[in-house]
């Protein structure tokens, strides 16, 4: 297993005359498909191990929620659930508990059993297609946080039907950057930045003489460059969008980011950020907004006044802003 690390010089500017130099750590590590870095600053006691551990973590997270390995948790259950009550470890106890109740928020657009969709239209291989009528309408019957019963006192997990799978991917990252940042707090670090992919980002602290971390967000449409930035300070950052992966048939584009209620590839939107006082949420929130639209957004951050979303719809010149949160600042760039 390696991990890298790099120091370089860390300049950004919280205003246009105003800039403010360090020295920061950036330790990596690939998992889940995509390189997480910790940054943390240089003068930091035992910067290295403290980043190092959280990558660990990481690791570990990963073999637990993988469903790429047999060996992991998350395989065990997808196997055996439709047959017996299975038990859990506690963390993947509350992880499932907290999909339940985005399930139900987000009226089912956010949904982990959705993951025999992914099948169905040839995501999981990398080799799109659409299915016929017949194989989706059977593949919908198994789709549905409704098959998922958990026994809150046993702390078990039980399949109500034969063929439902849970798959962690819109929330996992967001997840285990929760626990990163959570343990590197409880070493006594206060500032720093933990990064998934492309797709989450989680701010502990805020760096010396700044608001908070500066986090670019690059517009759908444009190659280079950004399309807005984000100040974050003790929040998480989620993005989704359907570029990562496609296919054409027909003249028609199809999208990997799947409706779970109607089990077609969304369309509108281009992408979605999403503000959240959790990694999990923000992920998960993501995806369900991706799915559904700005109307639930709206309805969302309405009542839940720490998410914020930024949308790129499919037609529209600008990005459009729906709620906010208290420890976070969308600027939005001219082209």
């Amino acid at each position: 297993m390696r991990v890298n690390v790099s120091r370089r010089t860390w300049l950004t500017g919280a205003a246009p005359t105003r800039k403010v130099e360090g020295r920061w750590l950036h330790v990596h590590r690939t998992a889940m498909a995509c390189r997480f870095e910790i940054t943390i600053p240089q003068e930091a006691p035992r910067a290295v191990e403290h980043a190092r551990a959280a990558l660990d973590l990481v690791t570990r997270l990963e073999a637990q929620l993988t469903v790429f390995r047999s060996t992991s948790e998350v395989s065990a259950l997808n196997r055996d659930a439709a047959e017996q009550p299975v038990a859990v470890e506690a963390g993947l106890f509350a992880l499932l508990a907290r999909c339940q109740a985005l399930y139900a928020e987000t009226d089912r657009a956010f949904d982990p059993t959705a993951g025999p969709l992914t099948r169905c239209w040839g995501f999981f291989e990398r080799d799109g297609r659409v299915p016929d009528a017949d194989a989706l309408n059977a593949t919908m019957a198994r789709v549905g946080m409704q098959h998922v019963s958990l026994d809150r006192d046993q702390r078990t997990v039980r399949f109500l039907r034969p063929g439902v799978e849970l798959n962690f991917g819109a929330i996992g990252k967001g997840y285990t950057l929760d626990l990163a940042i959570r343990l590197l707090q409880r070493r006594g670090v206060d500032a720093a930045l933990a990064s998934a992919g492309g797709s989450s980002v989680a701010a502990l602290g805020r760096p010396s003489g700044l608001p908070g971390w500066i986090v670019s967000l690059r517009h759908p449409a444009q190659v280079q460059g950004s399309g807005a930035r984000v100040v974050l300070c003790d929040a998480h950052l989620a993005t989704s969008g359907d570029r990562e992966q496609w296919f054409t048939a027909g003249g028609k584009r199809y999208g990997h980011v799947l409706d779970p209620r109607t089990g077609m590839p969304v369309e509108g939107i281009r992408r979605v950020s999403v503000v959240a006082s959790s990694g999990a949420d923000a992920d998960a929130l993501a995806t369900a907004f991706f799915v559904s639209g700005v109307e639930l957004a709206r309805h969302y951050c309405a009542t839940h006044p720490d998410v914020a979303a930024l949308f790129y719809e499919e037609h529209a010149d600008r990005p459009l802003l729906v709620g906010s949160h208290p420890r976070c600042r969308f600027e939005v760039l001219d082209a």
